[in-house]
């Protein structure tokens, strides 16, 4: 991922609920990319990811979704992604994403994949 972290802006701070949704509040300077959270610091927000050339997505699926996944298609991340039309949750992962998703199930899906690691 440190390639994607060139792209955006450095930041270094313990993730929260409060900051993450400052960051993507929308008229935020950051609101826009991606933030990437490495050991359990928030490293970079507004980064650019690579964009998925999987041509089996449905076609709802915007820029936002196709480059969390292209992300979890190059590198070991697990990419969590909330649509801005309808705030349904998606989690991406060794280039799969599995779409609308409860809190409690992206708790449990995180859960597996990051204690599996």
């Amino acid at each position: 991922m440190d390639e994607f972290l060139n792209t955006g802006e450095e930041i270094d701070a313990k993730p929260s609920a409060e900051l993450l949704e400052n960051i993507f509040f929308k008229n935020s300077p950051l609101h826009d990319g991606a933030v990437i959270i490495k050991n359990h610091r928030i490293t970079a927000a507004r980064c650019i990811l690579p964009v998925s050339k999987n041509h089996d997505l449905p076609q709802e699926v915007g820029l936002r979704h196709r480059s969390a996944l292209g992300a979890t298609e190059f590198t070991d991340a697990v990419a969590v992604v909330v649509s801005e039309q309808t705030g349904n949750i998606s989690v991406c992962y060794e280039g799969k994403m599995t779409r609308d998703l409860t809190s409690s199930t992206l708790r449990q899906m995180l859960e597996e994949i990051l204690t599996k690691e």
